[in-house]
């Protein structure tokens, strides 16, 4: 607390307090955390396709989800 050359506070003392004590509760904004990408993984998803094209990739049987990825890369230039 500081005093002017009259003798009065120059800070609210209840203010101040406020102040300090938002300082050290308050929590430092985040954002998002992102993992890093690792080539290869494979990350579960729910996607909804219309229903012609999911029998499209599933009319030759097992795999029909690596088919799906495999041309979801090819459309992304990957």
């Amino acid at each position: 607390m500081s005093r002017s050359p009259g003798g009065r506070r120059t800070t609210d003392p209840l203010k101040a307090a406020e102040a300090a004590f938002k300082k050290v509760t308050t929590k430092p904004i985040e954002g998002p955390s992102q993992a890093p990408s690792i080539p290869g993984v494979k990350e579960s998803v729910t996607l909804r396709i219309d229903q012609d094209v999911l029998e499209f990739f599933q009319q030759d049987g097992p795999g029909w989800q690596d088919r799906i990825n495999a041309a979801l890369r090819k459309v992304a230039g990957k």
